[in-house]
């Protein structure tokens, strides 16, 4: 009798805590440990981008350079991390996917505007400029879906 209450008791514990839910402990890892480091070198390498185009923008070289020596090789190494995020359940899995595939977009981005230096071909440059809003898109979506997903797995997620 006294294991049958303990055991009632703990299953209580473990319904109102919420860990019977697979999801909401993924979430709970993947928002709390597995992205917040790879977050922040994403918008490192981002911040190194967005230094040398737009009003920043100085010269071809300059980004070039730029694109060649620090932001691809960097981005490169975001995406093997990236990858390499444990995920146990299939929806977040999911999720983490679309952020892979419009992570790669992003760096196709950065290959084409290099190729468009070294060619001088402003139609590459335009190729690209739709990549990177293709990958700013997939990106937004992502963020959307995973504030759905914490919502519906009563995760509260912290703005930054």
């Amino acid at each position: 009798m006294r294991k049958y209450v303990l055991a009632s008791v703990l299953f209580l514990i473990c319904i109102l805590s919420g860990c019977g839910d697979p999801i909401q402990d993924d979430l709970l890892n993947y928002v709390n440990e597995e992205m917040p480091a790879i977050g922040k070198e994403e918008s490192t390498i981002i911040e190194k981008y967005e230094n040398v185009t737009g009003s920043n923008y100085t010269d071809d070289q300059t980004l070039y350079d730029a694109l060649k020596v620090e932001i691809i090789p960097s981005y490169n190494e975001f995406i093997k991390e990236l990858e390499a995020v444990e995920i146990d359940t299939d929806e977040l899995r999911k999720l983490h996917e679309n952020f892979i595939e419009a992570a790669n977009i992003q760096a196709s981005a950065f290959l084409l505007i290099v190729s468009a230096i070294e060619n001088q071909d402003s139609t590459m440059i335009n190729e690209a400029n739709e990549k990177l809003n293709t990958a700013r898109k997939m990106m937004r979506d992502y963020t959307n879906d995973v504030e759905k997903l914490a919502k519906k797995h009563d995760v509260k997620l912290e703005k930054k």
